[in-house]
């Protein structure tokens, strides 16, 4: 009972009308993989870095959405233009519905009261599959029109910009994604990914202990019609070891753990224990995350130069 009820639900996410509706994954440990979220992100913090994510959401329920996103990004200095570029490979499987995604992120960078300013732009392309391999006890093979018969696949391309300011203490930025609504049009209907505007915020507390911080964040996305808030407050210990909870408002509290295993190397999970009425038909969510920063640093060859003068 439980996994029919998980594709019924699934089917009524999906399906509404002629037209079949996208919505961007979430992500708990937003606060580690912000170039996902902001393409102003790019380069900020003047090393590169690589981040992976793997969410595998409302486990046991049957072809429930699981994310795997990879991206990187490093600062540039195109002909002296202080400038961060950035790269994203999104996976992401919702029961019948495949997309895999390509983002090229470009920010441009400025020095701002004691820190920095990203202006930052992407632009990438969507690649969205149906599958014809499911049936439902209330879909038969000859049901729907709106179901399709035979695998589809089709592209759509997508835009975004971003800004995002940071210093030691703070960090902020504000994004809009799928600026021009783009739609991937199959042979019986189309996805549409609706404009995506997405708010992001933290500030580092360092407590009269020094090796511990307070690192408090919130994200707020939102399509203009509905709206996703995440509240977060995560404990730092001697900058290598956190934990944290969060609430997602009318979705789930949180759990969070983390440790940076040695120089630039970190590794982080989460799990959702889910407040709606999901929680009734799915295990809950994990999301784990690794990352990798580092510097490249060119050494310059000592040269010795002699005077004729001084020969």
């Amino acid at each position: 009972m439980e996994k029919t009820t998980g594709i019924e639900i699934l089917l009524f996410l999906f399906l509404t009308g002629n037209v079949i509706a996208q919505q961007d994954p979430n992500y708990s440990q937003y606060m580690f993989n912000q170039l996902a979220i902001n393409p102003a992100y790019a380069g900020i913090n003047d090393v590169i870095c690589l981040n992976g994510a793997y969410r595998n959401q409302w486990m046991n329920i049957t072809g429930a959405p699981q994310t795997f996103i990879f991206n990187a990004n490093a600062p540039v200095k195109p002909f002296g233009i202080n400038s961060g570029v950035g790269l994203s490979v999104l996976s992401d499987n919702l029961g019948f519905q495949k997309n895999i995604g390509f983002n090229a992120d470009y920010s441009y960078k400025l020095d701002l009261r004691k820190g920095k300013l990203g202006i930052g732009v992407n632009l990438g392309f969507l690649n969205s599959k149906f599958q014809a391999t499911w049936v439902t006890p209330q879909t038969p093979e000859s049901g729907d029109v709106l179901i399709p018969g035979t695998n589809e696949s089709a592209f759509g391309f997508d835009l975004g910009f971003g800004v995002y300011y940071k210093n030691d203490d703070l960090y902020m930025g504000i994004s809009t994604a799928h600026v021009l609504q783009p739609q991937i049009k199959f042979q019986k209907g189309y996805v549409q990914l609706p404009r995506q505007y997405n708010v992001l915020a933290g500030y580092r507390f360092v407590l009269p202990n020094p090796l511990i911080e307070l690192r408090p964040s919130a994200y707020l996305e939102t399509d203009g019609k509905l709206y996703n808030l995440t509240l977060n407050t995560n404990v730092v210990y001697n900058k290598r070891f956190w934990g944290g909870v969060s609430y997602r408002a009318g979705d789930a509290f949180i759990a969070l753990l983390g440790v940076e295993l040695f120089n630039g190397l970190k590794v982080g999970c989460s799990y959702d224990f889910g407040t709606s009425d999901l929680r009734h038909y799915s295990s809950g969510t994990t999301e784990i995350v690794l990352g990798y920063c580092f510097n490249v640093k060119v050494e310059k060859t000592p040269q010795k130069y002699k005077s004729v003068r001084i020969l």
